[in-house]
């Protein structure tokens, strides 16, 4: 493959152009395994290459956690060598969790249901979400100022709000007749409705409390993508079972 602007080749496909210093990839869709990784390449809406990283995971506990570190960093560096606009991610939570830290992309999940880079094709198609700018603390708003679950029922709501298409968050009366739960602070994000907004449930023993979630998605189908990105920052938050 040619470089998009020079024509100077590339070593891979979708590769940066060390030459005129210019992107040649759109996105990346990571899909990953605990023992592979599929790295795909989109260029101008069609796929331009393929790469697979394997490894052979370790049973020792630090001998692991240095065995997936070094795997996440060579799924890492094909990203880096493309410098995509967007970064999308499927998989094993583990590692896509290590491959994030070791790069500066906003990562957006795709559906573990789905055909990743068919279903990374067909969003790309619509207009992009707007992206909200302003700090978590400002997105949180309402009559209702208290929020269940104390400390844990604040970072429920930060990691919400700190969503990039999340407009706003309104939270709701807390109604104390709920059943009791013994697992502490659990949060989760409901289906989206019509207009792409969704709903942030969070649980404190027998204390439910119902917070507004305001997106920017436009309908539903665009609301449950960042239903799914809310509900796995919640799980990576240790915030759901």
């Amino acid at each position: 493959m040619e470089c998009r602007r020079c024509g100077s080749p590339l070593d891979r496909p979708g590769d940066y152009c060390l030459v005129c210093r210019s992107e040649n990839t759109d996105a990346v869709v990571l899909e990953l395994d605990r023992d592979r990784a599929r790295v795909t390449t989109l260029v101008d809406e069609e796929v331009a290459g393929v790469r697979e990283v394997t490894t052979t995971p370790e049973d020792g506990e630090e001998t692991g956690v240095i065995e997936l570190r070094n795997f996440a960093g060579l799924v890492a560096d094909e990203v880096r060598r493309k410098r995509p606009e967007e970064v999308y991610a499927t998989g094993d939570r583990d590692v896509l969790r290590a491959v994030r830290g070791q790069l500066h992309h906003d990562f957006y999940r795709v559906g573990d249901g789905d055909d990743p880079v068919e279903s990374v094709l067909s969003r790309r198609g619509d207009a992009p979400l707007e992206v909200v700018e302003a700090a978590p603390r400002e997105k949180i708003g309402g009559s209702h100022s208290t929020l269940v679950g104390g400390r844990a029922g604040q970072r429920a709501i930060q990691t919400v709000a700190g969503h990039p298409h999340v407009k706003k968050i309104i939270p709701g009366p807390i109604d104390a007749g709920g059943s009791g739960s013994r697992s502490g602070v659990r949060a989760k994000a409901t289906r989206a409705g019509e207009n792409g907004n969704v709903r942030l449930l969070i649980r404190d023993g027998s204390s439910v409390q119902e917070n507004r979630v305001v997106t920017t998605a436009r309908e539903r189908d665009l609301g449950e993508v960042v239903r799914e990105d809310l509900n796995e920052a919640l799980r990576e938050a240790d915030l759901q079972e």
